[in-house]
C-alpha cells in the first residue's frame, strides 16, 4: 500500500486526467455545434434551390405537354423587357424611407448574404435599401402564400418565420434573411409560405 502523498500523487494525476478529458469533451461539443450549424445552412441553401427547381420542372413539363397539342406554332423567349423603352426607366423616381443606420446595415448584410441576390451592383443594393420600409406583422401571420403573385421582398429584423412548401416544413429563419426575392427575381408565383412565428 503506498504511502499518503503517493495517493495525493496518483489522485492529482486522476484530477488532470479528468481535466484534460473535459477540456476534450468541450472541443469536440463546439466543433459538433459549428457542424450542425452548417449542415442548417447547407439545408437552408438546399431548400432554397429545391424551391426554385421544382416550379421550373414543373412549368417545363407543363410546357412540354401544351407544344405536344400545339406544334403549329413557335414562341420565342426574351430576357429584355418590352412592354416599355429603356430611356423611360431612367425617369423613374424610386421612393426613399429613412431608416436608422443600423436598419440600412441589416438590409444591405442581408441581400449581400442572399444567394439570388449577392451579385447585384452595389448601387442597385443601395437602391433597394432606401425603398425598403417596415412592415409589422403578428404571430401566426401568414406573410407570403405558396402559389400567389408576389410584388415585395422582405428582410427579417426581429423574431423568427417558418417556411413551408406544399405543407411541408423547409425551415426556420430569423433576423437577417432575405425571403421572398424568388418571386421577383424570376417572375413566378411564390415557391412557399412564411408564417410568422415569434
Amino acid at each position: 500500500m503506498g504511502t499518503l502523498r503517493d495517493l495525493q500523487y496518483a489522485l492529482q494525476e486522476k484530477i488532470e486526467e479528468l481535466r484534460q478529458r473535459d477540456a476534450l469533451i468541450d472541443e469536440l461539443e463546439l466543433e459538433l455545434d459549428q457542424k450542425d450549424e452548417l449542415i442548417q445552412k447547407l439545408q437552408n441553401e438546399l431548400d432554397k434551390y429545391r424551391s426554385v427547381i421544382r416550379p421550373a420542372t414543373q412549368q417545363v413539363h407543363k410546357q412540354s405537354v401544351l407544344q405536344e397539342h400545339q406544334r403549329t406554332k413557335r414562341q420565342a423567349i426574351s430576357a429584355e423587357p418590352t412592354a416599355f423603352d429603356i430611356q423611360d426607366l431612367s425617369h423613374v423616381t424610386l421612393p426613399f424611407y429613412p431608416k436608422s443606420s443600423q436598419s440600412k446595415d441589416l438590409i444591405k448584410e442581408a441581400i449581400l448574404d442572399n444567394d439570388f441576390m449577392k451579385n447585384l451592383e452595389l448601387s442597385q443594393i443601395q437602391e433597394i435599401v432606401d425603398c425598403m420600409y417596415p412592415v409589422e406583422y403578428g404571430k401566426d401571420s401568414c406573410i407570403i402564400k405558396e402559389g400567389d403573385v408576389g410584388s415585395l421582398v422582405y428582410v427579417m429584423e426581429d423574431g423568427k418565420v417558418e417556411v413551408t412548401k406544399e405543407g411541408v416544413k423547409l425551415c426556420t429563419m430569423g433576423p437577417g434573411k432575405v425571403f421572398g426575392e424568388l418571386a421577383i427575381l424570376y417572375n413566378c408565383t411564390r415557391t412557399a409560405t412564411v408564417k410568422r412565428k415569434l
